[in-house]
């Protein structure tokens, strides 16, 4: 009967390292720094760190079912994907292991990354126990502040100023 209120930004997931047991904490630093040097986009990025994580993708609202979950987001991400947001601690995640494992192959990031990062990604493929939660009927997210709320913020304080302003693009 537990009501869990999370608040969560963009940047979060970087507040929350929790890697997994058989990762350690530099590991997961120094693939994440390998991954964002490769050229990977950021939701590639995402793939393989939420599956180096016992909190991104979901689990940690998969940790607290079965309270209910009620996440407040503010958002950075362009389009509000909620999975993407903090990488999505109470967000089902679609990915898998086999994703995770492409993307290190696509870049040809497998004799780069941490020996323990580039295992635990390759020998849990198909391990539907370790996998991220695809479901979560526990978890509610609501986005309450995102990039166009901030633009539209700045326009009414130009305009309040006596400013002309143009937003190019979000």
């Amino acid at each position: 009967n537990d009501l869990v209120i999370c608040l969560l930004s963009g940047g979060g997931s970087a507040q929350m390292p929790y890697p997994v047991d058989d990762i350690t904490l530099e590991d997961k630093q120094t693939a994440t720094r390998v991954l964002q040097r490769s050229g990977a986009e950021i939701q590639e990025i995402n793939i393989v760190r939420k599956h180096l994580s016992k909190v991104k993708g979901g689990q940690l609202g998969k940790y607290f079912a079965p309270a209910t979950v009620g996440s407040i987001i503010i958002s950075d991400v362009l389009g509000n994907d909620i999975g993407s947001i903090g990488s999505g601690p109470t967000s089902p995640d679609i990915s898998t292991f086999e994703d995770a494992y492409a993307v290190l192959e696509k870049y040809d990031l497998t004799s780069k990354v941490p020996e323990s990062v580039k295992d635990y990604i390759k020998n849990n493929r198909g391990n539907n126990d370790l996998e991220t939660p695809k479901t979560l009927d526990n978890c509610h997210n609501y986005i309450i502040a995102d990039i166009q709320t901030a633009l539209d913020g700045m326009v009414s304080k130009a305009n309040s100023l006596g400013l002309k302003p143009l937003i190019i693009t979000s």
